[in-house]
């Protein structure tokens, strides 16, 4: 059953917000990105960067700006992430950052959605002959320090008994390059960071094998500083908008010939119909331009991890629910 509501006039256009004034007065998204995640946030050439989280900065750019160029990516590791998000530096983070209790209720943050669905794994040489993880019993493990990842292995030690050795390091690369070296039986992090670390640092990516285990759930997504709810709704419904444009098949090739259709939801998403941007502090057409920009989240993921990228991830549960998948947006209503 439905309750529809009649809003006043005074609830018909949301005031704007601190941080999305700044944004708009300075014509530009500051959005901190990790040092370099293939499939996620990796810088291509001169200031060009791609990925993922990075196409989620575009898509918001795009909404807020017009302009989906008009992002500064600050590359930000472990220990420089928070930090950085806290002080303001930045307006967004959006870097493989793993949603959890202690980050959301201590940190002053507001995590926005998931973006992608995670896990944890491991990364081992095939001449181990290793098939489980339940067999690396006693194995010295290369690990980033300051993550969620750290604290899974050794939880994961202790349910088991396996009595793993982590070995840490401050960051990214210097614990997959110590593992390249033969220094760690076995490198962990998120899986989709494994087969992004396997396609492109492996000497022969064939010679290495990640395990069928998950050890962990790992939600990603794209995080906020609290007391801002102006910016937290807009940061929010613009990766709702992707995922609802997928539902409703529209792409980045056939929003534009697709608008003129008499379908309500179509007519409510381009913003022909019930001006829904207003609520954002945004102009109607606010969606159209952030999947003009990047796509639905279908061809983001699709271009960025799965078939058309190196990685070639499936899509398993970042498919739509109505797939068989956990994406899920709320009504566009």
């Amino acid at each position: 059953m439905t309750l529809v509501l009649t809003l006043g006039l005074s609830a018909s256009l949301a005031h704007a917000g601190k941080v999305l004034d700044g944004i708009k007065q300075r014509g530009e998204l500051r959005c901190g990105v990790s040092t370099g995640v293939v499939g996620f946030s990796a810088p291509e050439s001169g200031s060009r960067w791609k990925g993922l989280d990075v196409d989620v900065c575009k898509a918001i750019a795009a909404a807020v700006l017009g302009k989906p160029e008009k992002v500064n990516y600050t590359p930000l590791n472990s220990q420089q992430r928070f930090a950085a998000l806290q002080s303001g530096q930045v307006d967004l983070l959006s870097r493989n950052t793993s949603w959890t209790l202690t980050r959301d209720a201590s940190l002053g943050f507001h995590f926005v959605a998931v973006t992608y669905f995670d896990g944890q794994g491991f990364l081992i040489p095939k001449k181990l002959k290793v098939t489980s993880a339940r067999q690396l019993k006693g194995a010295q493990v290369c690990v980033q320090a300051g993550t969620t990842t750290e604290k899974n292995v050794a939880d994961y030690s202790r349910r088991y008994q396996l009595n793993l050795k982590p070995v840490v390091y401050e960051t990214f690369e210097a614990a997959f390059k110590a593992f390249f070296s033969g220094r760690c039986q076995a490198y962990t992090t998120d899986v989709s960071g494994l087969a992004s670390v396997r396609n492109k640092e492996a000497p022969k990516p064939d010679d290495y094998l990640i395990l069928p285990e998950l050890i962990s759930k790992e939600p990603l997504g794209p995080m906020i500083r609290r007391g801002d709810d102006e910016w937290l709704a807009v940061v929010r419904w613009t990766v709702y908008a992707l995922l609802e444009a997928e539902e409703l098949g529209l792409t980045q090739a056939n929003i534009d010939k697709r608008q003129t259709e008499a379908d309500p939801a179509i007519q409510r998403f381009v913003g022909r119909g019930e001006h829904m941007g207003k609520l954002l502090g945004l102009d109607k057409d606010w969606a159209l331009r952030a999947v003009k920009a990047v796509g639905n989240y279908g061809e983001v993921y699709e271009r960025n991890v799965g078939q058309g990228s190196t990685l070639k991830l499936p899509r398993g549960q970042n498919r739509l629910w109505n797939q068989g998948g956990l994406m899920y947006p709320p009504p566009f209503r």
